[in-house]
């Protein structure tokens, strides 16, 4: 196919905007896909997906389709994650097209989410079609919405496309759109090989597939590549299409979105962001490529039965071969073992692979309490980077402690700016700026309608927001708001280090870093859970929050006692009192060399302490 026929494009939008269903719709009526294969979330093929109703991972395929003017054309559509915490999935997909979709609910409008990735798309040059979604719905508010894009894009409502994904609706003027808005793809056959890593996977029996766009040059069948960043070689066992399953073709040439099965064995040999390129005739420069990941959350990852340990390895480089994003280092734990340091990009990111590692590796694993990144200056002047509480050297020892911040924008219908302000307030948010996205700005002394959406700008400590705030963000707004955020800065902290003695043994891996204020309250609430989730044993198992050496609070689990008194029907008290000393005495023999076992509820104690 020539370039001037080609359209790569992407479709991005808010969670549950309708992206993938817009996507299974799109194959259906360009015959991709025979309705007799139709399934609901086609481009969801994980297990994962289909439960909890996301997109993960961003999925390529490739349509064909004639146009009104009678012509055949070429779409590599990209179907890209709607998740805050899968925007980097979003970020290398934009990279790979000329377009985007931009996808609008008609009865929730814009979102936090919609907003950031039209403000990445923009970044990256593509040509955006905003589309109207579910406007068959009782509740879609489609003049409004249509107002609302107007105002955030410029675009004239002749330019918005009117859809409904669910029963077809509209299908039509998507395609015609894709074909007369989005530019062909520029680049020359002829030229030298480079071609984008966009995304890979691991195969049995085909080794590393790569996932590339082809900017310029041709791959063939046999070729021999080299990585341009790593210098790495290798001959090409296959290239093909996604139509959406694999399906091998002759070449790829410039323009072209597909696959490369390498035979490669080694997960580390392809590196997502790298340019391919013929080994004979290499290209002069890189692509660009993708900014690296940052993580946000940081945890803990043993294995249940220490000599899982490779398998674990094994299956976190599968992973991260899939998941660029992953990042993981070897560490160890004197109540747990060897096992792994892994960032994330939030907590779904941290559940998904934690899932992932079970079902699809059928890993038996415990994670540690999440916390974040702290930038430590010692009084020897070394500036450290601790993620894990376990690593923080003394007190004594530290200058100054900074933590990291970000810019929190939260979308709202502006009846919930109370509730939301109040929210943000007791997590040590600082209010940046408000914007009311409907009407402009009201006028002074004029109350807002109810109808009037509000974007909230704070900055708040990241910390803050891990756990539950998009849970109570949710409750308080009876589901309406919706977020999105983005590292800002690091600032001075007031954190301690919180330890944690079972059995008066620290178990490091529930130390965690806590803000100094809170410390008490959340010790308290912290040793409450645990006494909770610990199990009984044969003697009493005493569970202390420290702060340093000083204790601030403890609960005692309890022993498990046999009434050694059931048989004693009266008689002389001295025989009772010589049952129960001799228990005692075997109680404490049997506290000297009691070992703990504490389960995985237990480690994830710390995430129920909200604030009340």
């Amino acid at each position: 196919m020539e370039p001037q026929r080609i359209r790569n494009f992407c479709v991005i939008a808010h969670i549950d905007h309708g992206k993938t269903t817009l996507t299974d719709r799109l194959l259906e009526r360009t015959g991709t896909v025979h309705f007799r294969q139709v399934l609901e979330q086609l481009m969801d093929s994980m297990d994962l997906e289909r439960e909890k109703g996301i997109t993960i991972k961003a999925k390529a395929v490739r349509m064909a389709y004639r146009a009104q003017d009678g012509l055949d054309y070429e779409l590599n559509l990209i179907d890209t994650p709607g998740h805050v915490d899968f925007t980097y999935e979003v970020s290398r997909a934009l990279a790979a097209c000329e377009g985007a979709l931009l996808l609008v609910d008609a009865s929730q409008g814009i979102e936090a989410q919609t907003l950031a990735n039209t403000y990445m798309a923009m970044e990256h040059d593509l040509v955006l079609v905003p589309i109207i979604n579910k406007i068959d719905l009782a509740s879609a508010r489609t003049a409004e919405v249509a107002e609302e894009l107007w105002e955030v894009l410029g675009v004239g409502p002749d330019q918005v496309l009117r859809v409904s994904a669910k029963d077809g609706t509209g299908i039509d003027a998507v395609l015609e759109a894709v074909v007369q808005r989005i530019p062909p793809p520029r680049g020359d056959p002829a030229q030298p090989l480079r071609a984008l890593t966009f995304d890979s996977h691991y195969d049995s029996y085909k080794g590393v597939v790569a996932y590339v766009r082809v900017f310029e040059g041709t791959l063939r069948r046999g070729d021999h590549i080299r990585q341009m960043a790593t210098g790495g070689t290798t001959d090409v066992l296959e290239v093909g299409v996604f139509r959406p399953r694999m399906e091998a073709v002759e070449e790829l040439a410039a323009g072209e979105v597909g696959y490369v099965a390498t035979g490669l064995k080694v997960i580390r040999d392809i590196r997502v962001g790298d340019t391919l390129t013929h080994d004979d005739r290499p290209a002069a420069a890189m692509l660009a490529g993708y900014r690296p990941a940052k993580p946000m959350v940081f945890a803990g990852l043993y294995p249940s039965d220490p000599s899982d340990y490779t398998f674990l390895r094994d299956a976190l480089d599968k992973l991260h071969l899939n998941d660029a994003a992953l990042l993981f280092v070897p560490e160890s734990s004197q109540a747990l073992g060897s096992g792994f340091r892994c960032g994330f990009l939030g907590l779904l990111h941290m559940e998904i692979v934690r899932e992932r590692l079970e079902r699809e590796f059928d890993m038996d694993i415990l994670f540690t309490a999440p916390s974040v990144e702290y930038q430590i200056l010692r009084t020897d002047g070394e500036v450290l980077t601790v993620e894990n509480p376990a690593a923080m050297p003394d007190p004594s020892q530290i200058e100054a402690m900074e933590e990291p911040w970000v810019r929190l924008q939260i979308l709202t219908p502006s009846r919930y700016i109370g509730p939301i302000m109040e929210l943000v307030t007791a997590r040590r948010g600082e209010y940046e700026g408000m914007e009311y996205l409907e009407g402009g700005q009201i006028a002074p002394g004029a109350a807002p309608t109810e109808k009037q959406r509000v974007l909230l700008v704070y900055q708040v400590p990241l910390v803050e927001i891990l756990v539950d705030f998009y849970d109570q963000l949710k409750s308080r707004t009876q589901g309406y708001a919706s977020m999105d955020y983005s590292l800002a800065s690091y600032r001075p902290a007031d954190v301690v280090k919180m330890d944690v003695l079972v059995n008066n043994v620290p178990v490091d891996a529930l130390a965690v870093i806590i803000n100094r204020a809170n410390a008490r309250v959340s010790g308290r609430r912290l040793v409450e859970q645990l006494r909770r989730n610990i199990p009984r044993q044969q003697f009493d198992v005493p569970v202390q929050a420290a702060i340093g050496g000083q204790i601030i609070a403890r609960e005692t689990i309890k022993a498990r006692r046999k009434d050694v008194l059931a048989k004693c029907y009266g008689g002389d008290i001295t025989r009772k009192r010589k049952l129960l000393e001799k228990q005692k005495a075997g109680k404490k023999r049997m506290r000297m060399v009691g070992n703990v076992e504490i389960p995985q509820q237990a480690f994830l104690a710390v995430l129920t302490l909200d604030e009340k």
